[in-house]
């Protein structure tokens, strides 16, 4: 992600002052990583020849102690992260589990969880439901206990924060802007950004974001969580999980994770991009203390590559991303 000295990479034309804002993470994509996408041969619409970049998928095999718990397609960035998020936000590692390791093998993609409490979920594995989520789409039924048990705490959310937060992330190089079809979740406060993950599927993108607060000890109490993806009940249920009080996307949502979200009292905002959002639960937290005058609209640039393709072929249809 470092360019030589230290510098911060850029893309090609990238101005030095656009993007000073990217010290501020943590934790940020690199999508000029050539592990994360391949470039393809084809042609478009007029028989002409192009070259485009495409993200890869691989399948990464997931052990807890001994025993063996799903196999994930994932871009393979931060192996780690998405495995100690998993078993957090599937409820088969506790908050106060003693992690004593975290082993990946890259030549087998297989990664392993060692705790100091033994585990057995053999009747847990048996009782997946279906979800709506992109890539591995399974969640366990005692998720919901979360809803109903959540005491999420209070927090502020200024629209000034709101609008800095969503321009920066426009902005920030990721495979999301150079590739699609990928989803990235933010980790935020106030209105600085970070901790970016991104994956095929939405919900390995927040395990990442999870696992990684996790093993560093990030207190969720005044966050803000950032995604790309739809706001659907895994989504709500994972934020609520995670102790995060706010949760924005730049999509849509869905009834179930509108209901839900207003069990848990979690401030949920939705179609946020440029001047607008629309909060469909806990607009008691947001503050509007931003001048609208002073917003500028989304640019095209900085939306992911082929949604503007992809809305000239029809309005109603669902973009890879940002579905």
């Amino acid at each position: 992600m470092n360019g030589p000295s230290g510098s911060v990479a850029r893309p090609p034309g990238a101005e030095e002052e656009d993007l000073a804002f990217l010290s501020e993470y943590l934790v940020r994509p690199d999508p000029f990583d050539p592990r994360l996408s391949v470039a393809v041969r084809g042609i478009d619409h007029t028989g002409a020849p192009v070259e485009t970049r495409v993200v890869t998928e691989r399948a990464l095999t997931l052990f807890l102690n001994s025993q063996e718990i799903v196999t994930m397609m994932t871009i393979g960035d931060h192996p780690e992260h998405l495995a100690v998020g998993y078993l957090l936000n599937q409820n088969m590692l506790k908050p106060d589990d003693v992690v004593t390791a975290v082993d990946y093998d890259a030549e087998l993609d297989v990664v392993v969880v060692r705790t100091e409490r033994k585990t057995d979920y053999e009747d847990k594995l048996r009782k997946r439901t279906l979800t709506s989520g992109c890539a591995q789409g399974t969640a366990f039924g005692d998720l919901m206990d979360v809803i109903e048990e959540a005491r999420l705490p209070h927090a502020e959310l200024r629209t000034s924060w709101l609008y800095a937060l969503t321009h920066k992330i426009n902005r920030t190089p990721s495979l999301y802007l150079e590739a699609g079809a990928i989803h990235g979740c933010v980790l935020c406060q106030r209105d600085r950004p970070l901790v970016y993950m991104e994956d095929v599927g939405r919900h390995n993108a927040v395990d990442k974001v999870a696992g990684y607060m996790h093993r560093h000890g990030i207190d969720p109490a005044d966050k803000i969580f950032y995604t790309t993806g739809r706001l659907t009940s895994e989504m709500v249920i994972k934020t609520v999980r995670m102790g995060i009080p706010v949760l924005v996307s730049r999509s849509g949502f869905t009834a179930w994770g509108v209901e839900l979200a207003r069990k848990a009292g979690l401030t949920l905002i939705g179609r946020a991009r440029g001047k607008r959002f629309i909060a469909l639960c806990g607009a008691e937290r947001i503050v509007f203390d931003q001048d609208l005058a002073y917003v500028a609209e989304e640019s095209a640039r900085h939306r992911r590559k082929g949604a503007e393709d992809e809305e000239k072929g029809g309005k109603g249809g669902k973009g890879g991303a940002d579905g």
